[in-house]
């Protein structure tokens, strides 16, 4: 097998990264992730055992897979410039020469910059018939102001063309609004105080935009206010109406705008649920829809996987491990499952 020549990854990447504060994060922003920094960090001892692994007697796929899900995303970065420093080769490249199908996609997820994954994964969905409601919004949504904002400058550089002129161009109506929206990444952050004639004056505005053409209000209390306020905003809905305001949601939407809005309900009211909810749908398919598995599984490996993982074992009365176990299969199953990292009894 030949590898490639590539290059180191682009500067521009690292710069935007690092003007945003994400390029030496530490493990303390992933406390309820399965993935840590490993604390016995070799990067030369992982240059060697992955150099072993794709230019060995076969590929050793499960080296490969042992280094990468056991090392924090930063520690998976030093180890592709140490590569590129002493083998004159691009580490991405190489493994994906060695590497195909499902296996392959994670490791290249793996390797990437998060914001650079994002980026990728919001592109694909903004293009693809039918998926920017749910991918756009997963991705709008859930991630903090900064890596949102890492994201969307990525976006720009890799694509040349802003976030914002392709949700205008690919979408349209309220889901063009509220997409629009959360990518201008506006939402107030929790103050600690409790602002209750603000709770009461949204609660009024959802209840009076009931006519045609009054979505306004529901586009921009859903992305604006902080989860902490909006579940306080819920619960004051439900009390005054009697219907819970994902119900008033299917009565008063439609179509992608109606899925989109149900989408943002279950991230505000509890975002590691809404997740494990994703994990289960993509597991319960005829063939499980390993582009979510890996897109989840890896990009919340480090942040909250592990409140994830309780959340499904609570909801569907069986561990996200197991579930794994019985619906994956090939060579990508060990990845996922050192990913999700444990079962849980």
């Amino acid at each position: 097998m030949a590898l490639s020549n590539g290059n180191p990854a682009p500067s521009l990447t690292q710069e935007i990264l690092g003007q945003l504060g994400l390029a030496n994060k530490t493990a303390a922003w992933g406390t309820l992730g399965t993935l840590r920094t490993f604390l016995s960090f070799s990067v030369d001892k992982d240059v060697q055992r992955l150099l072993r692994a794709i230019t060995g007697q076969g590929v050793d796929r499960g080296a490969i897979v042992d280094v990468l899900t056991n090392r924090s995303r930063e520690q998976r970065q030093l180890i592709s410039r140490a590569f590129q420093e002493r083998t004159q080769q691009d580490l991405l490249r190489s493994l994906q020469a060695a590497l195909s199908g499902h296996l392959e996609r994670i490791v290249v997820s793996l390797l990437q910059p998060a914001a650079q994954l994002d980026a990728q994964e919001l592109r694909t969905a903004l293009k693809a018939s039918g998926s920017a409601e749910d991918v756009a919004v997963e991705i709008l949504a859930t991630r903090a102001p900064a890596q949102l904002q890492a994201c969307l400058a990525l976006y720009k550089h890799d694509f040349q063309v802003e976030a914002e002129e392709d949700i205008k161009s690919t979408t349209s109506g309220i889901l063009q609004d509220l997409l629009l929206a959360l990518a201008k990444g506006g939402r107030d952050s929790y103050s600690g105080i409790i602002d209750y004639n603000l709770a009461d004056q949204d609660v009024q505005a959802l209840l009076q935009a009931e006519g045609p053409s009054t979505e306004g209000p529901w586009v921009l209390i859903f992305t604006q206010r902080n989860p902490e306020h909006l579940n306080r905003v819920f619960d004051q809905y439900q009390r005054c109406t009697g219907q819970e305001v994902e119900e008033a949601v299917q009565n008063r939407f439609h179509g992608d705008a109606r899925d989109a809005l149900l989408s943002l309900a279950s991230v505000i009211r509890n975002t590691a649920l809404y997740f494990a909810d994703k994990l289960h749908r993509a597991l319960q398919e005829a063939e499980p829809n390993y582009q979510v598995l890996m897109r989840i599984l890896v990009s919340r490996s480090e942040t909250d996987l592990l409140s994830i993982r309780a959340e499904f074992k609570k909801k569907f009365g069986k561990s996200l491990y197991s579930s794994l176990q019985e619906s994956v299969k090939g060579d990508c199953q060990p990845a996922l499952l050192a990913l999700c990292r444990a079962e849980d009894i």
